[in-house]
């Protein structure tokens, strides 16, 4: 009678996770076909900028570093604009993050990069909750490398 109820709680632990799993699935798929259609980067303008112009937004780590707009001060020439749009709310849930590389001077955005993430839908427990993203996102973290390049020979010792 034991081996019943130990046979039946594992059937119904397996068919409610199975439900998750489906509609997991089924978000990492809907994610992949939104990437296809916009996802990943577009530079719409490349600027050239003189060697201690192109030092001045370097990081102490010699990384291109644009000030998000919530902490980009007056002088500087470019900042980051960031927008979050939920797909779908809950667990799982299902985002769109857009990333604008924007010039102070015109309003002009000089590069944009857009990834989709789904998260969440796991069987729940103490453990981190899964997650899919597209494109891979490593390829986004230097985009602006693509938008802001420096023109002098100096440049080839910067990454």
């Amino acid at each position: 009678m034991k081996r019943i109820w130990v046979l039946t709680a594992v059937a119904g632990l397996m068919l409610s996770t199975s439900g998750c799993e489906r509609e997991k699935d089924r978000l990492d798929a809907e994610v992949r076909r939104l990437c296809a259609v916009d996802g990943g980067v577009r530079v719409h303008e490349t600027v050239m900028l003189a060697g201690d112009e192109y030092q001045a937004l370097l990081n102490r780590y010699g990384e291109l570093q644009i000030p998000s707009k919530k902490f980009a001060k007056p002088s500087d020439a470019f900042y980051l604009e960031s927008a979050r749009k939920q797909l779908k709310s809950g667990n799982p849930e299902m985002w769109r993050s857009e990333f604008s590389i924007v010039r102070r001077s015109d309003g002009k955005i000089l590069a944009s990069s857009v990834y989709y993430t789904r998260r969440g839908g796991d069987m729940p427990g103490p453990w981190h909750e899964s997650s899919f993203s597209c494109p891979d996102t490593r390829g986004n973290a230097r985009f602006s490398e693509q938008a802001i390049k420096r023109t002098d020979k100096a440049s080839k010792g910067i990454r």
